[in-house]
């Protein structure tokens, strides 16, 4: 019982940790604290071996320094005895002798041993005839002791060596030493040795390097919560856009982010109103699509149901109520075959390519719209050129543009269809002398279900016959367009591309 009592709690418990691991400033945290840690993880030995190569440079130079030290010191007393004691020599022998007894370089190493201040982990040895003489210390190290093996190596040196003896004792860490050997006319008479222990000054730069890591954590800690406070107010426009969509319905579109700043976050709040704009318009549209075609059905369905209600038994009567019910039924096929071929245009199966002679295509079109009405009809020009188009929706929209004349022209009046190719596009026009088009509706006639406002009759459709027009041409990659004054007349235009989908795969019919 207590464990059922207790489970609702818990889960909300755990979607709370869920929720909270699952946010984006969460993870970004996350990342940040793995990225420092993996930097700390690199650089921390880095950092170690650095500090150690510093050490250890440092400790080399001074080596070569006391090596130098030495040489400079033992020429000076070598040449010091050879002017008092060679020249007696040289006369007693007739040629030039060097002498250095080997009791000279023992005191050579007396006096210069005594006289060298060193650190506390550098030590001066001596050797003399290969044995162990003198050290600047008399608390030498086990790694250093007269029988130790690193200097009976050094004592067999007939060449000078530079080098690092590793020691497994923690607090000497390692031996760097220089040993320069002695030499008298080639003969080796002793070895001058100096040797550092870098314990001491790698535990120093490890206790400084302790510091700048505990310094690191700490700092690392203290920007935690900045961090997360960053994070908070960077993706704060974020969570404006949830709530903003959560709040969004279909009745209430007008909701907009505050855009502040520059950067990507700003330009999604830009994308996301634009996007809003765009949803708002096309909810309006479909809105006022909907009463209009719903005013444009309820019309004859209205007409059908009163002329039948009110239909007598009188077989005349009822042949005219039949007449009118069927044209009112033949003008919402009309309607709904409008609407039908504006729901397809978005379909990719909406234009059926061919390859369509643009001058047999406009006679064709000339002799159907003849038929369209008693008009004076006029074929201004026939293209010479062949286009990959769909010779069904061409007919289709230069009849809309014939029957829209039709409806604004008296019988006197003329009207002309016509066509030309000129570089890369092709166009299809209609041309009429009828009562013109207002500059304010010029534009707004190719809504869906607009009408002009200033036309002496009502047309006879439902105000799809322009939208259709546009359309077509649009699928086409084109675009119509009309050229109007009151009075005068009309001119429409069919204006696309002689092929409008290059590369696309296109059925290839000679016409």
């Amino acid at each position: 019982m207590n464990r059922d009592r207790n489970f609702p709690t818990q889960t909300r418990f755990t979607r709370r940790w869920e929720r909270f691991f699952g946010e984006a400033r969460t993870r970004i945290l996350i990342w940040y604290i793995l990225l420092i840690a993996l930097f700390l993880s690199l650089s921390i030995p880095a950092i170690r071996q650095r500090l150690f190569a510093l050490v250890d440079g440092r400790v080399k130079e001074e080596l070569n320094e006391e090596i130098t030290v030495f040489n400079e010191k033992f020429a000076a007393e070598f040449n010091a005895k050879n002017q008092a004691v060679g020249q007696r020599l040289t006369k007693k022998y007739g040629v030039l002798k060097t002498y250095f007894p080997p009791q000279e370089l023992s005191a050579f190493f007396d006096i210069h041993l005594s006289r060298q201040i060193t650190e506390d982990d550098t030590f001066l040895l001596a050797i003399v005839e290969g044995k162990f003489y003198k050290s600047s210390s008399k608390a030498l190290p086990k790694q250093l002791q007269p029988d130790s093996e690193l200097v009976e190596t050094w004592a067999k040196l007939s060449q000078p060596e530079r080098g690092e003896q590793q020691v497994s004792d923690s607090k000497i860490g390692s031996i760097l030493y220089a040993a320069e050997p002695v030499k008298i006319e080639g003969k080796t008479l002793g070895v001058f040795v100096v040797a550092h222990m870098t314990g001491g000054e790698r535990q120093e730069a490890l206790e400084a390097f302790k510091v700048v890591i505990e310094v690191t954590l700490v700092v690392l800690i203290l920007v935690i919560l900045p961090a997360w406070i960053a994070a908070g107010k960077l993706l704060a426009p974020l969570r404006a856009l949830t709530a903003t969509a959560r709040a969004i319905e279909e009745s209430d579109l007008s909701q907009r982010l505050v855009v502040r700043g520059q950067g990507e976050i700003a330009e999604l709040a830009t994308t996301f109103n634009e996007m809003m704009d765009r949803l708002e318009e096309a909810f309006a549209t479909q809105r006022n699509f909907i009463n209009d075609a719903g005013h444009e059905l309820r019309t004859p369905i209205t007409i059908v149901r009163g002329h039948l209600e009110l239909m007598g038994d009188d077989p005349e009567e009822q042949a005219e109520t039949m007449d009118l019910v069927m044209d009112e039924l033949d003008r919402m096929s009309r309607f709904v075959d409008d609407l039908v071929v504006l729901a397809k245009v978005e379909q990719p199966d909406f234009l059926q390519l061919e390859t369509v002679d643009v001058g047999a295509l406009t006679e064709e079109l000339f002799a159907k719209a003849k038929a369209l009405g008693n008009r004076n009809w006029e074929l201004d020009a026939a293209g010479k050129s062949r286009i990959v188009a769909d010779r069904q929706r061409i007919t289709q929209a230069v009849m809309n543009l014939a029957q829209n004349a039709v409806q604004h022209t008296e019988s006197e009046d003329a009207i002309a269809i016509g066509s030309a190719v000129t570089g890369s596009h092709v166009r299809f026009w209609v041309r009429d002398t009828g009562e013109g088009i207002a500059p304010i509706d010029q534009q707004r006639i190719f809504e869906r279900f607009a009408r002009a406002a200033n036309s002496r009759r009502r047309s006879e459709g439902a105000g799809l016959g322009l939208s259709i027009v546009r359309a077509i041409a649009e699928a086409h990659g084109g675009k119509v367009s009309v050229s109007s004054q009151l009075g005068t007349g009309s001119t429409f235009a069919l204006i696309m591309p002689i092929e409008p989908f290059e590369g696309k795969k296109q059925l290839t019919v000679d016409s």
